[in-house]
């Protein structure tokens, strides 16, 4: 059993690496900034009393991330994995209605967030078996696969993510915590749409088994969910 924590889990991607977390017997920690609205979750969360625990936390809000540590702190010994899932996105940017206050936002929750939830739990990450931190990111934050317009505030606050994931990955590999950003492909959710290739229940599947394949030679990639490696 893995003691896990993940942010954005109500939903989408994050619910179901909740729901398959569960369904491997591991202990799951679900963090969501409205818990109130997470209605699968709940029900989730109430069929796995001992195994799963809501947690309120905005992953731009620094005493939501402290009240979460706290409580995982009080619950295990030591985190094996944090999945930083947690991310939003604008859409119809243009270079005319292109705002800074929505860049500002983008920024804070896609790629500061996770850094600071990182900080904040690596006390506990280093008592965790194993442990991986996996931000979940975008092919849209690759520069060299920038090849279209649009996107303005996501792609951008996703390339920074990819490099500050990096540069941790270089600063905790010595503590053996393995670091990356995945690429969940193209998935049928909220964020995906309709119209996505590639169901959630797959991908996180594969993400999942990903992440039991990690070793320290693969901390600082940038992968996609099936494992193979994306350009920066």
């Amino acid at each position: 059993m893995r003691n896990i924590l993940i942010t954005g889990a109500n939903r989408g991607i994050g619910f179901e690496f909740a729901r398959q977390s569960i369904g491997r017997g591991d202990r799951v920690f679900a963090a969501s900034r409205n818990l109130e609205k997470a209605i699968e979750l709940q029900h989730l969360a109430s069929a796995n009393p001992k195994r799963m625990t809501l947690i309120k936390m905005d992953v731009t809000n620094e005493d939501d991330i402290e009240n979460a540590y706290e409580i995982v702190n009080e619950s295990v010994e030591g985190l094996d994995i944090l999945i930083n899932n947690a991310g939003i996105i604008y859409r119809g940017e243009t270079p005319e209605n292109f705002s800074a206050e929505i860049l500002i936002e983008s920024f804070k929750t896609n790629a500061i967030g996770p850094m600071m939830v990182a900080q904040r739990f690596l006390p506990l990450l280093e008592k965790g078996e194993s442990p991986k931190i996996i931000n979940i990111t975008s092919q849209l934050g690759s520069i060299e696969r920038k090849t279209f317009g649009g996107h303005y505030s996501y792609s951008s606050s996703k390339a920074a993510l990819n490099m500050l994931v990096r540069t941790l990955a270089f600063d905790i590999r010595s503590k053996g915590i393995i670091v990356v950003v995945v690429h969940p492909g193209w998935v049928r959710t909220d964020m995906g749409g309709e119209n996505a290739p590639i169901r959630t229940v797959d991908s996180v599947q594969g993400m999942l088994n990903l992440i039991d394949r990690l070793s320290i030679e693969n901390t600082g990639s940038f992968l996609t969910w099936e494992g193979n490696v994306l350009p920066w």
